[in-house]
C-alpha cells in the first residue's frame, strides 16, 4: 500500500524544533587584538604576525661634508648616528689639514689611509698641553669613537658596498649600500666641490640626490650649534618623506617640498645660511 505523502509532513514536533545556538565567543583579549595583522588590526591570514611598522622605522640616509672629516662633518656624524640615522662623512680638501704650533705649522695627513686613533697618539706624544688646550685631542678622542678614519668625497666609490671595517663605524648600519638620499656640507666651498664632482662623474647611477650647504665656521663651538641644526633640517626631511610614504608612493612630491623644507627650517636658524641643489649619483 503506497504511502500517503501527507503523512510525511506530519513529522516529530520534537524533531523539527530549532536547536539552540551556541554561546557567543567570548570578545577577544588586548593580546589577541595586538596580534592580528594588516594595517588597520585586520586579520591578514597570519595571525602572529606584528603591525606593518616600516613607515615608522623608515630613514633617509645622510651624508655630512667638510674640509676634512674631522671637526664640523664628525659633529654632524655623531649627532644623527645618535638619533638612529644611516649617516656617512667626507672630506672635499686634497688633504687633511689640523691646526698645528702656528697658521703656517699645520699637521698634515692623508685622506682613507690615516686613523682618528694614530693622529691622536701623534698628537699627544708631540705636544699634549697645547693639544689638549685648542681642543684638538678631544675632537679626535670623539672621531675615533664614530669611525676608523677621515674619507675624501672625491675617492668615495658611490653604490659600492660598504663591508669592510675601515667603512663600518655608528651610523653605518642602513648605508652599507653606498647610496644616500642627502647631502649636507658645511662651507660653501664644500658644496661646490660636491656639486662639480657629482657633474664630473656624470650620473651614472641617474639616482636623484639632495646637496645641501649649512654654513658653519670651523671651530668647536660653532660645530656644536651646526651638529644640531643639521639634526633638527634632517628630523624635517625625515618626517616629510614619512608622510609621502605613508600616502602613496610619490617620491617625487618629497622631492619637490625639499626647498619649502628648507626655508622653514632657515626660519629657526636665521645664523646658519642655507643652499640646496639637486643632484644625481
Amino acid at each position: 500500500m503506497a504511502a500517503d505523502p501527507r503523512l510525511a509532513r506530519a513529522v516529530d514536533p520534537r524533531r523539527t524544533a530549532t536547536p539552540p545556538q551556541p554561546p557567543p565567543p567570548p570578545p577577544p583579549t588586548q593580546s589577541e587584538q595586538k596580534s592580528l595583522g594588516g594595517h588597520d588590526g585586520i586579520d591578514d591570514g597570519n595571525p602572529g604576525s606584528e603591525p606593518r611598522k616600516e613607515d615608522e622605522s623608515f630613514k633617509l640616509r645622510f651624508c655630512t661634508v667638510c674640509a676634512s672629516n674631522n671637526n664640523r662633518s664628525m659633529e654632524a656624524h655623531l649627532r644623527l648616528s645618535l638619533a638612529e640615522y644611516p649617516v656617512l662623512s667626507f672630506g672635499t680638501g686634497s688633504l687633511v689639514r689640523l691646526p698645528g704650533p702656528s697658521i703656517t705649522q699645520p699637521n698634515v695627513y692623508s685622506f682613507n689611509s690615516t686613523s682618528y686613533q694614530s693622529m691622536y697618539q701623534e698628537l699627544e706624544a708631540k705636544d699634549p698641553r697645547l693639544y689638549h688646550a685648542n681642543g684638538i685631542l678631544s675632537m679626535l678622542e670623539r672621531n675615533r669613537s664614530v669611525k676608523w678614519g677621515p674619507e675624501r668625497w672625491q675617492d668615495w666609490p658611490v653604490g659600492m658596498p660598504r663591508l669592510s671595517e675601515f667603512q663600518q663605524g655608528k651610523g653605518s648600519k642602513g648605508a652599507e649600500g653606498g647610496i644616500v638620499d642627502v647631502v649636507i656640507t658645511c662651507e660653501e666651498r664644500c658644496w661646490d666641490a660636491v656639486v662639480d664632482n657629482l657633474i664630473e662623474r656624470g650620473s651614472p647611477l641617474n639616482r636623484p640626490v639632495h646637496v645641501i650647504n649649512v654654513d658653519i665656521k670651523d671651530n668647536h663651538e660653532e660645530a656644536l650649534v651646526g651638529g644640531k641644526a643639521i639634526l633638527d633640517l634632517a628630523d624635517s626631511l625625515n618626517e616629510a618623506a614619512n608622510e609621502e610614504r605613508i600616502e602613496g608612493d610619490s617620491k617625487a612630491s618629497f622631492d619637490e617640498r625639499v626647498p619649502e623644507l628648507l626655508a622653514e627650517w632657515q626660519e629657526r636658524w636665521p645664523q646658519l645660511p642655507a643652499l640646496w641643489t639637486l643632484g644625481w649619483f
